[in-house]
């Protein structure tokens, strides 16, 4: 039924101003549509990032992640635009400046400047 569908990633921001310094400044997105209200990304492949304005909220999760081709490059580049790099020690899952390799995987995660957690991944050849 949906596989064929466009997905959108939809993200809460309390200030929309500093969502979108924090969008364009540092991960270099260009918005597509803006207000004072809402913010939309068109990004890769078709894919789409959303933020909307309301209150604070708590997730402890990857709300969106993107797919590299090198994350080590990326993650370079994102850390001399200022992005901050989480650091975890859990069962399973340590990072090692900033990225975790996860068998097929490896990725690194980062707050926006609203506390969304995102990532970045590549998927190992």
């Amino acid at each position: 039924m949906l596989a064929n569908f466009r997905a959108v990633a939809t993200l809460p921001a309390v200030d929309i101003e500093r969502a979108r310094k924090f969008y364009e400044g540092k991960l270099g997105l260009k918005a597509a549509e803006a207000n004072e209200n809402e913010l939309r990304y068109e990004c890769g492949m078709g894919t789409v990032i959303y933020l909307y304005k309301r209150g604070a909220t708590k997730a402890d999760h990857t709300a969106l992640a993107f797919l590299v081709d090198n994350l080590e490059q990326e993650v370079k580049e994102l850390r001399a635009r200022g992005v901050v790099f989480e650091e975890y020690d859990l069962p399973g899952l340590k990072t090692v400046n900033g990225i975790a390799e996860l068998g097929t995987e490896k990725a690194a995660w980062f707050k926006d400047s609203e506390g969304n957690i995102l990532g970045v991944g590549q998927r190992l050849k």
